[in-house]
């Protein structure tokens, strides 16, 4: 598990350097990499999921920091007292590593970076999205697909 997070943070850092710093995204706001199906649009989100509970305050922010710390614990504990199977851990990984990724972000930025923008067969999304969301979003399917290494009587 503690190599999966540590890979899972360090591409989400990583990437996110890259495309802010390095593309110059921050300031360009939008490159089209395969466009529609992959874009790279600059969304900082100061709230969660598709921005919601948005709002720039520092309030806001610590809030947010503190929810993500306290579910990496709640995980971490869950992992140690009921620890699942391999596929679980690797789960658990996913998930602690971008929920990291993004806490980093709000420390470094105040907000998230997201970049990623995919639109396909005539539906245009206007939401952006980051390695770190990607990491948490299977982390937790897997989670809830491979909760526990016992097996069944």
């Amino acid at each position: 598990m503690g190599w999966v997070t540590l890979g899972i943070f360090v591409l989400d850092q990583v990437t996110k350097y890259l495309v802010v710093h390095v593309m110059g995204l921050g300031n360009k706001l939008a490159i089209d990499v395969l466009p529609p199906l992959l874009n790279l649009r600059m969304a900082w989100n100061y709230g969660v999921n598709f921005g919601l509970f948005a709002g720039d305050a520092a309030a806001t922010r610590w809030i947010l920091i503190s929810v993500a710390l306290g579910i990496v614990l709640f995980v971490l504990v869950w992992m140690r007292r009921d620890p699942p199977g391999r596929l679980g851990l690797i789960s658990a990984g996913f998930l602690i590593g971008g929920a990291l990724g993004n806490v980093v972000d709000r420390l470094v930025y105040g907000a998230v970076a997201d970049f990623l923008n995919m639109s396909c067969c005539g539906i245009d999304n206007p939401y952006a999205f980051n390695v770190a969301d990607i990491a948490i979003f299977v982390g937790a399917v897997g989670l809830v697909l491979f909760p526990s290494g016992k097996k069944a009587p």
